[in-house]
């Protein structure tokens, strides 16, 4: 899959390179931003039982 969004992208080598970690870093933040906020309401490893009565 990465090999043919690889080949996929236009232009020489370098601008491939730099679209890639364009197209990395995007997704990245994504994730991080939209992603893992709205994941992290529905995972039970965030709740605390730590002074609970």
């Amino acid at each position: 899959m990465y090999g043919w969004i690889f080949r996929t992208l236009p232009g020489p080598l370098w601008m491939r390179v730099i679209l890639s970690v364009v197209l990395v870093l995007a997704a990245v933040t994504v994730l991080m931003v939209f992603v893992f906020p709205w994941f992290s309401q529905f995972n039970p490893l965030t709740d605390s039982t730590i002074g609970s009565p």
